[in-house]
């Protein structure tokens, strides 16, 4: 579902932006859904740079799971949820093929040596890196909110995975900090 960042994730996205900026990305790619849009949107206030947005960036769709609880997910689909195969979504090779495919595409249309940051899902970038990197499953823990992985590819088209789940968050956001917003 298109969920819209709450307060939290919008104090996320901005410490993560301010980060990013001070690495002078080149781009910047984001998934058309509305989170992932408003977190690119605080990178693109700070560096000037236009958020150019990938439908193939988008979270995996999650069929009759979608709009559930984990809890209602497990009582009305257990076997299902053993597998990680949501009735009538998509599979999970398919969202690997799709992300590999855009951040391939993305990576073609970048500089080389420039540092393009893509804003997405944790699972649908997870399986596609998974993808790239020649693991088949993904075989990392999940990625956190407003945390990213550095990948590169050699002249040879390989790519490599030079860090996974980093963020800028070392202490935890109280709501405390989140003033009006929460």
């Amino acid at each position: 579902m298109d969920v819209p960042l709450n307060a939290l994730g919008r104090a996320q996205a901005k410490r993560g932006a301010k980060y990013l900026a001070s690495l002078s990305p080149a781009q910047i790619w984001s998934s058309d859904l509305s989170r992932a849009s408003a977190t690119a949107d605080y990178l693109s206030q700070l560096t000037g740079l236009e958020v150019q947005r990938d439908k193939d960036l988008r979270e995996r769709y999650g069929g009759a799971w979608e709009g559930l609880s984990t809890d209602e997910i497990r009582q009305r689909y257990p076997e299902n949820l053993a597998n990680w195969d949501p009735v009538g979504g998509e599979s999970v090779e398919a969202v690997a093929d799709r992300t590999a495919s855009a951040l391939t595409r993305i990576a073609d249309a970048s500089q080389p040596g420039s540092l393009v940051v893509v804003v997405g899902h944790g699972a649908s970038l997870t399986w596609g890196m998974s993808k790239l990197l020649g693991l088949g499953e993904r075989v990392t823990g999940g990625m956190g909110n407003c945390c990213w992985s550095l990948l590169s590819r050699r002249g040879t088209g390989k790519w490599r995975l030079l860090e996974y789940n980093v963020g800028a968050l070392p202490e935890p956001i109280e709501l405390a900090e989140l003033g009006d917003e929460a």
